[in-house]
């Protein structure tokens, strides 16, 4: 045997071939063998060396598989896919999709008005818009029902891209059109955007509140009747179409009232 290779640098090298030979003798060049069967250390001690300290474990490999035991060397490209499981890629991929799915929200409450279905007799259909389609970051079919993670954005912590639309056109494409995103104060844009995500835009009116809904807006209508009639010809504004106007009006001044309003001014 030649005494050059016996030297600190060959040391995992050397304990590895004799960990081999320990378990199976054919295993290793007849020269080794000869080698080994001369050493007065025992595999058990050669094993625990090529292992290293129980609070820095080796990884070394140089020849085969000395331990049964041990973990297998992992690349430093791959190190952190073996310890949670996800690759660079995936990581990369995930955080693409949440980027893309908060570009498309923002979309939605810049102008997801302008798809708000506002015409009860379906006469016309509002006009398509790119920034509200989600083909435009870059989404397509087979990526519909993936999860997403939104961080609460919308109320959801983790949503699929249907699910995200879905709740889009609830809350910014109904019958009730909102546009507050060019609103320059941050705590005035954080509220709108507060009261109609959290209900998705769809109040809930109870038994009461919608009779008094009704009646108001049958007092408007039977009112603007009757000055058509008292006193035809004169010139007046007509509140065709803005009914709504009256409750809407009626409960600013009640809740103003409520939060310590003291004074109403019309004109």
């Amino acid at each position: 045997m030649d005494s050059s290779v016996l030297n600190g640098a060959n040391a995992v090298f050397l304990a590895q071939m004799h960990s081999l030979w320990a378990e199976s003798p054919n295993a290793v060049d007849p020269g080794w063998a000869a080698f080994f069967s001369e050493l007065a250390d025992d595999a058990p001690n050669i094993a625990k060396d090529l292992k290293g300290a129980s609070w820095h474990p080796s990884d070394a490999k140089v020849v085969g598989a000395a331990d049964p035991d041990a973990k297998p060397v992992v690349p430093a490209k791959d190190k952190a896919k073996a310890k949670d499981g996800v690759s660079p890629d995936q990581v990369r991929a995930a955080t693409l999709d949440s980027i893309r799915a908060l570009m498309l929200i923002r979309s939605y409450r810049v102008r997801g008005h302008l798809k708000a279905d506002l015409d009860p007799l379906k006469l016309v259909e509002p006009a398509a818009h790119p920034e509200l389609d989600w083909h435009t970051y870059g989404f397509s079919e087979a990526d519909l029902d993936r999860p997403i993670f939104l961080d609460f954005v919308l109320g959801l912590e983790t949503a699929t891209l249907r699910q995200i639309m879905q709740v889009l056109k609830e809350t910014y494409c109904g019958s009730i059109g909102v546009e507050f995103m060019h609103i320059q104060d941050p705590d005035q844009k954080a509220w709108i955007q507060k009261r109609i995500e959290n209900i998705r835009n769809q109040t809930q009116f109870t038994e009461m509140g919608k009779r008094a809904i009704l009646e108001r807006l049958t007092e408007a209508e039977g009112f603007e009747k009757f000055l058509q009639v008292k006193y035809t010809g004169t010139k007046r504004f007509g509140l065709e179409g803005g009914e709504t106007v009256i409750p809407a009006i009626e409960q600013i001044v009640k809740r103003g009232s409520q939060l310590g309003l003291k004074e109403v001014i019309f004109g």
